[in-house]
């Protein structure tokens, strides 16, 4: 179901919520967009970063304005390359202001709801299949350390990308519009391998003060072991082209993961390599 932003100052608080929720993967004030839109099929599922799939067949770029999504073609299996970071199908793709999805319109096949505690717009966070058991796994464990969390977002396709960046271009212009909201096939969010989470109590969700809750003091310090990483982090807004997101959790795997912590490394483009995306090319 696709829901058409709206104004958080005409909304109630659950409302307010579920427009931060529709902003790219991450959610920069204003609030940018509400809903999230129903996948179209495709074959690929969740890997290891070390497992090697292909790139799926490409689409003509389509108009964020006009186009609608496609199916994606099913990929096949060819070795690890130079260009695995730009395959949706792997876990280990990188997307950024830079590096849009290919196709723009990808959508995975295996989503599903993972089996934890929902937020408000918590209904529609659908994730990949192996991202969804890693979930429930955090989710079981902060649970466990005393730390309650609730699932926000998830997935989002390509056509309320379309919807949201559409709307904040409406309201302030385009230049604006691309510092709080992704271009349509630009969002991690597209990718199935991005969550959102909240407290409980809700007061800091999708704010900068996150950070200093129970559950963002947690997720920073355990997200790793469960092939999680905090993907927009403070320091890294010439790098990632994104202001920090304590709440933005990005699956890439445990041995990725757990690497990255290891080594004090803060961004996936620097981990692998890859140059930064403070803007748009």
């Amino acid at each position: 179901m696709k829901q058409f932003p709206r104004p958080v100052a005409t909304a109630g608080l659950a409302a307010g919520l579920a427009l931060l929720l529709a902003a790219c993967g991450p959610a920069v004030p204003p609030p940018a967009g509400s809903g999230t839109g129903s996948p179209t099929a495709t074959t690929a599922t969740a890997t290891d970063a070390s497992a090697g799939t292909s790139a799926p067949a490409t689409t003509a770029a389509p108009t964020p304005e006009t186009a609608a999504p496609t199916k994606s073609a099913a990929p096949t299996t060819s070795a690890a390359g130079s260009g695995r970071h730009d395959d949706p199908a792997r876990i280990d793709v990188v997307v950024n202001k830079q590096r849009p999805l290919e196709p723009l319109d990808y959508a995975p096949a295996d989503l599903r709801l993972p089996d934890v505690p929902l937020g408000p717009g918590g209904e529609s966070a659908q994730v990949r299949a192996a991202v969804a058991d890693a979930v429930e796994q955090l989710f079981a464990a902060a649970a466990d350390d005393g730390v309650p969390m609730t699932l926000l977002s998830g997935f989002r396709s390509y056509q309320t990308q379309v919807s949201t960046y559409q709307h904040w271009v409406e309201v302030n212009g385009k230049a604006e519009a691309d510092r709080i909201s992704a271009r349509p096939g630009y969002s991690e969010h597209q990718t199935g391998l991005v969550v959102d989470i909240g407290d409980p109590a809700g007061s800091c969700n999708l704010s900068a003060c996150f950070a200093d809750t129970a559950a963002g003091r947690w997720v920073a310090e355990n997200a790793q072991r469960f092939g999680f990483i905090v993907r927009y982090q403070p320091g890294e807004e010439d790098v990632t082209g994104y202001s920090p997101e304590a709440w933005h959790l990005r699956y890439v795997g445990k041995k990725t993961a757990g690497s990255m912590a290891a080594e004090g490394t803060k961004s996936l483009e620097t981990y692998f390599g890859l140059p930064a995306a403070p803007d748009y090319r």
